[in-house]
């Protein structure tokens, strides 16, 4: 938008995200270069086309005219500097910079806003999710939940954080935004874009009446959800730095005006911030998908859906209460080619603990070096010594190169099969029997060839005898 009051939605596609705007906030000032124009669903809008490029600017008023570009070479004359101060003093008097920009003084419960602050810890809760603790320098009106981590995986000034631990939240962060969060630096300033609050469900181990506020980054992109380095000569960081300066921490040492045990909910919740028992399970208040088609079409409820013949074409809204795969792998099946029968592929854990169990059983010598294959034994230097047995099966009673060798182990885990199979042709787990090298279970893949792993069924396989039923 610009002084005509006419919007232009611009959709920007990059596979580098370096070369698209840097925005702050609502309220910043864009120059667009070789931006295309088209017509989509009867509306003008703007896309990137070959040699995008823009230049971003702070809207605030007597803030640097400093352009923000990931491109080496641009032009930006005098008459460029004056359109972006007209366009400031425009924004001023038009538009609301904020946006949902808040401080932590000032939410509540089951919102979503913006937030400024500083990174003081973080830590990795799982695979999925980091922790953030951050601070504005001031207090929220209600304490913030205490997210658990293994000990050591904190970064962060321990004394630090215990000295503003009252002025501190923890936010977790999901998904897509993970993976910057592990690489963010302990106190560089973030701006945090659609951050979540929700009251902390009451559990019977919870002694305190005090509600606390949970902070969630929930995955994906919807509404600007994400985060943002913010650099340090941006004007709200200069003003953010000035204020924390000023925190006396001290200050907030002491809970009692807090957390009183005997807080009373209604007294200090208005009605819009009350949150109902059932309302505690919700963990997002805006649906989690965006129309992107069929905008027309009227909310039907479930109830009349199941009256009505199929097909038809509906748009509900509704409460997720459970999903199928719960894993991804689950959503991948074994099919017997022979008695059709689909199961589970096992995983890692179940395939691990049969393998340990089986590791602790002794190789029998007598049925090592065959005229089938040559044999090699190795211990291992843990406290269980473990022996585990290779056979080295021969081609036409000669060994072949790794590349091209199939051979058995005994004795192996999960995580050694996993290197020999990416060394030797093929892998087959084994254990010794009374006479013959036999397969270890069903649950454990027969043979791994490279990445592809055969299973056999209860149905129409029956262990078999690897000396003589396989090789003859």
């Amino acid at each position: 938008m610009d002084q005509s009051n006419v919007k232009l939605t611009c959709m920007l596609f990059s596979v580098n995200l370096d070369t698209l705007p840097v925005i702050y906030k609502v309220g910043d000032i864009v120059r667009f270069h070789r931006l295309k124009i088209q017509q989509y669903k009867n509306e003008i809008q703007g896309v990137t086309t070959v040699g995008f490029s823009s230049l971003t600017f702070e809207g605030t008023l007597g803030t640097p005219i400093i352009p923000r570009t990931s491109s080496k070479i641009y032009t930006f004359t005098t008459d460029d500097q004056k359109t972006v101060e007209t366009l400031r003093v425009w924004a001023a008097n038009h538009i609301s910079s904020s946006g949902t920009l808040i401080k932590l003084s000032d939410v509540k419960a089951m919102q979503y806003f913006d937030l400024t602050c500083q990174l003081v810890g973080k830590a990795e809760v799982d695979g999925s999710s980091v922790l953030l603790k951050v601070w504005d320098g001031t207090k929220p009106p209600f304490p913030s939940w205490k997210v658990l981590f293994e000990d050591g995986a904190l970064e962060g000034d321990i004394g630090r954080i215990n000295q503003l631990q009252n002025l501190i939240v923890d936010i977790l962060v999901y998904d897509n935004h993970a993976a910057l969060a592990k690489c963010l630096k302990v106190g560089t300033f973030l701006r945090i874009y659609s951050l979540h609050t929700k009251i902390q469900p009451v559990t019977p181990k919870k002694l305190s009446n005090v509600p606390h506020l949970e902070f969630h980054l929930h995955g994906g992109t919807c509404y600007g959800r994400g985060i943002k380095v913010l650099p340090e000569n941006n004007c709200d960081v200069e003003e953010l730095k000035r204020f924390l300066d000023s925190v006396n921490p001290a200050e907030y040492q002491n809970l009692e005006n807090i957390c009183d045990l005997e807080f009373d909910i209604s007294n200090n919740f208005s009605s819009q911030d009350f949150v109902s028992p059932c309302d505690l399970e919700r963990c997002q208040q805006l649906s989690a998908t965006v129309l992107t088609d069929h905008q027309y079409l009227e909310t039907t409820p479930l109830s009349d859906i199941l009256k009505r013949d199929a097909p038809q074409q509906y748009r509900i809204r509704a409460k997720l209460r459970n999903y199928e795969p719960q894993k991804l792998y689950q959503s991948v099946k074994l099919h017997c080619p022979k008695c059709h029968m689909l199961q589970e592929v096992p995983h890692e854990s179940d395939l691990e603990l049969v393998l340990q169990e089986v590791a602790t059983e002794y190789p029998d010598p007598k049925l090592q070096n065959t005229s089938l294959y040559n044999s090699e034994v190795w211990t291992t230097q843990n406290q269980q010594e473990r022996k585990i047995v290779i056979h080295f099966v021969k081609n036409d009673g000669i060994l072949q190169t790794p590349e091209d060798t199939l051979i058995m182990i005994e004795g192996g885990i999960l995580s050694e099969i996993y290197q020999l199979s990416k060394k030797f042709k093929g892998v087959i787990p084994v254990k010794s029997s009374q006479e013959d090298l036999i397969i270890v279970d069903l649950a454990v893949p027969f043979l791994i060839h490279g990445k592809v792993w055969h299973y056999g069924t209860g149905h129409c396989t029956t262990p078999v005898c690897i000396c003589y039923d396989i090789y003859s």
